[in-house]
């Protein structure tokens, strides 16, 4: 449903008038540490699984096992094999 340009400046005074009359409730407020630190984590963990990408790729290469390798990262060859294989699934 198409809406006036008048609907539209209403509306944007609307918003500008909430945003000028809001009072911060320290219950609304968030710890940006718990943020950074959340993002922090994760961000090491995606270098870690790179990580352990690269070794199983290196791994392969030198012609250990899926079982070996599975057994290294804590879980069965196959599982190993599901997760880290370069190869392409038909």
């Amino acid at each position: 449903m198409p809406r006036t340009v008048q609907e539209i400046l209403d509306h944007a005074d609307e918003l500008a008038k909430r945003f000028e009359d809001y009072t911060p409730n320290e219950h609304d407020e968030r710890d940006p540490d718990a943020f950074t630190a959340l993002r922090d984590a994760v961000r090491s963990r995606s270098d870690a699984e790179r990580s352990i990408k690269t070794a199983v790729d290196n791994a392969r290469v030198h012609g250990y096992s899926w079982a070996l390798i599975g057994s290294l990262l804590g879980t069965s060859g196959e599982a190993a094999r599901q997760r880290y294989s370069t190869k392409q699934r038909a």
